[in-house]
């Protein structure tokens, strides 16, 4: 496929679920099994730079005409799996959450709202005959959700610092069984249910967790940083273990130490603060 541009497109991370062939049905089974076996497969940075290049046209194209035939691809224990990327659906989500996030007049100067009705129209429309469709990627932008990090651990963290000689960009990832995933957020549940009253918190993760129960079994999860490795200097990149914070804070809330879980919680938001901050800034 090729490139839009060699710029570098940052500041999004993904939660990422990779079914095994056997999820899917025949036909597209098929079509993931000739695909697994390209050498050429794009990256996320590919998908970024696709998707900014249709904002430029006059009007622009707020979501893909036709839906993308790309995923991505790994091997747990053998075992081929993927991770369609959806874009068309993923656009028309990302639709919806921009009218919730943004007032009138600004959604009006970034997209037409002429082009908004007809993709919203174009949406309801297909989810008449998909009714039961939901992406294999969630995208967040200037931050990554506390509630994600309940589904891994750090023992699962990877970190590469990126090769300067050839311009390779730092990686932190975590990657983890589904059933590990879900345990995990029953677990979590039933601490924070225990601890405190309902809130974004709690209704984020019960909301991560009926999604996982949407997928295969043997399913793998992953937690990429994507382009936010670029929001962080490498001293705090490197530094930067959240997951263990998540756990340590239901671990405390479990043992009814409260000053311990404030602790965990206060270190997090800190450091999530000063990357939405840059969000913002001029």
């Amino acid at each position: 496929m090729p490139k839009v541009s060699s710029v570098i497109v940052p500041y999004a991370a993904y939660l990422r679920v990779y079914e095994p062939l056997a999820a899917f049905p025949d036909d597209e089974r098929a079509h993931w099994t000739r695909y697994a076996r390209r050498p050429d497969r794009p990256t996320y940075q590919d998908e970024l730079r696709r998707s900014l290049a249709d904002l430029l046209p006059t009007p622009p194209v707020a979501v893909p005409v036709h839906e993308s035939a790309e995923a991505f691809v790994t091997e747990v224990d053998g075992v081929v799996c993927v991770c369609p990327w959806r874009t068309r659906l993923r656009g028309w989500q990302a639709l919806v959450d921009l009218a919730e996030d943004f007032p009138e007049p600004v959604l009006d100067a970034l997209i037409p709202p002429v082009v908004r009705r007809q993709s919203a129209q174009d949406y309801e429309r297909w989810l008449e005959r998909n009714p039961d469709a939901r992406p294999w990627i969630r995208t967040a932008t200037w931050q990554v959700p506390i509630n994600w990090f309940v589904l891994v651990s750090d023992a699962e963290r990877e970190y590469d610092g990126g090769d300067g000689e050839r311009a390779a960009a730092p990686v932190l990832r975590y990657r983890t069984p589904m059933v590990q995933a879900r345990r995990r957020v029953a677990r979590g549940l039933r601490a924070l249910r225990e601890a405190v009253d309902e809130g974004p918190l709690i209704d984020g993760l019960v909301d991560v967790g009926r999604w996982l129960e949407e997928f295969h079994p043997r399913s793998l999860v992953e937690l990429d940083y994507g382009g936010l490795v670029h929001a962080l200097p490498a001293g705090e990149l490197e530094a930067d273990h959240s997951a263990a914070d998540v756990a340590e804070g239901i671990e405390a809330l479990r043992h009814g130490d409260g000053a311990a879980a404030g602790a965990a919680y206060g270190r997090l938001v800190e450091r999530w603060r000063a990357v939405r901050d840059r969000g913002s800034a001029n």
